[in-house]
């Protein structure tokens, strides 16, 4: 049977995960992975997890094993719209709905907000995971210019005056892949540009409990309610596996979100969502973050006392606050793909940055760091192999300049 001819127009835009691929690779036994966002298992609050089963068990007898509401668990909206007010996002628990993972939330927007050719706003670079969402149904990208302070804010500027956009998609704090936080003052720019234009933004925040030092910075969704919808994710403070996300979405978005979620599970998880409810109603993302961020901290400081020591001096790295991420900026010429097949031959992965922009062909000399699951010695151990062969690789580029 000819099974290709079955196949939907928009596969032509589907395609598989670099991430996941590389992480395939990258999980076999002796591999020093710098590759995947994985959060370090040891990190996982298992006792924690232990007691909330049991008592999710006897608390929630039924309705943690039940079909329930597509808008998410009760308690759960509840609680989590009271972290968030608690923050400064005011978010009403009606707007406020849970998905299974913040990867299912990009999917469900860009099925419910993008039509074949329509313009879609990104970071250069930006979240590999949102371009396979998006991509499915057809978009146009309009890339626009970053720094170490994020979006540059005369470059959103025109691409919104020059283009019919139908969202901006933005990773605010501590961005993947580059680790990079959008200063205060471009936040309110940003803020101000699409309240002018009357343009929706999605803003991605997943990391942003992750900070090792400076100060907490507002959200967008903050300074610009009617205009954003706010993506969140329990993934990096509490466990992936449990793959719960969140959405809040301004009128009518959350009603269209829910049909979408309708369509395809029906709802999340009761059982996480329960789990995850009383995890942050008794308090324990309070004292669970700050082991985190313990644990992490030094892991980022390792790699980054590494890259100061073994990288060359031509190349370029972020230095972030918090989240998992370093990003990689090398001399023009050096093709970072041809370091990963050379790193992996001597048992270190990392994801080479090509991956994370809209337009082919650019970011072949970048990569994305990560410091999440590594201990601090294999770090600078997996650093300095790095260090070599791309110093092996920036000779190939002058000779074949």
């Amino acid at each position: 049977m000819n099974y290709d001819a079955l196949l939907a127009a928009r596969t032509e835009n589907m395609k598989a995960s670099a991430i996941r691929e590389t992480l395939k690779v990258a999980s076999q036994p002796g591999i020093v992975s710098l590759a995947g966002g994985v959060p370090d298992p040891a990190g996982f609050p298992l006792e924690i997890i232990r007691e909330l089963s049991s008592r999710v068990v006897d608390k929630y007898p039924e309705a943690a094993f039940q079909y329930g509401p597509t808008e998410g668990f009760p308690p759960l909206r509840e609680v989590l719209s009271d972290r968030l007010r608690e923050s400064g996002t005011n978010v009403d628990r009606d707007e406020l709905l849970i998905f299974s993972g913040s990867q299912g939330v990009l999917d469900a927007l860009g099925k419910v907000l993008i039509s074949r050719g329509d313009k879609v706003v990104v970071e250069t670079p930006t979240y590999l995971g949102a371009l396979q969402a998006f991509n499915a149904y057809g978009p146009s990208y309009v890339c626009i210019d970053s720094d170490e302070n994020g979006p540059v804010a005369a470059s959103l500027a025109r691409a919104l005056e020059q283009n019919d956009v139908k969202f901006v998609y933005l990773v605010p704090t501590f961005q993947n892949p580059t680790g990079r936080t959008i200063s205060l003052e471009r936040r309110k720019e940003i803020a101000e540009l699409i309240r002018f234009h009357n343009v929706l933004l999605v803003e991605d925040d997943p990391y942003s409990r992750l900070r090792y030092e400076g100060a907490h910075l507002p959200t967008l969704k903050s300074m610009a309610p009617d205009h954003v919808v706010y993506v969140g994710s329990l993934s990096k403070v509490f466990a992936p596996g449990f793959r719960l996300g969140f959405a809040a979405a301004p009128g009518i978005l959350a009603r269209w979100l829910v049909i979408v979620k309708q369509g395809v599970d029906l709802h999340t998880s009761s059982f996480s969502q329960a789990l995850a409810a009383e995890y942050l109603a008794g308090g324990h993302l309070d004292t669970h973050v700050p082991r985190l961020i313990e644990r992490y901290k030094p892991k980022r400081d390792a790699m980054l006392k590494a890259l100061d020591l073994h990288f060359p001096s031509d190349f370029k790295w972020s230095r972030p606050e918090g989240g998992m991420f370093v990003w990689v900026e090398g001399t023009k010429g050096i093709d970072m793909d041809e370091v990963y097949k050379r790193s992996i031959v001597r048992s270190v992965a990392f994801l080479p940055g090509r991956y994370f922009f809209a337009r082919d062909g650019e970011g072949r000399e970048t990569m994305r760091l990560n410091f999440s699951k590594a201990d601090s010695d294999s770090i600078e151990q997996a650093i300095r192999i790095l260090s070599e062969e791309v110093d092996r690789g920036s000779r190939r580029s002058v000779l074949a300049g």
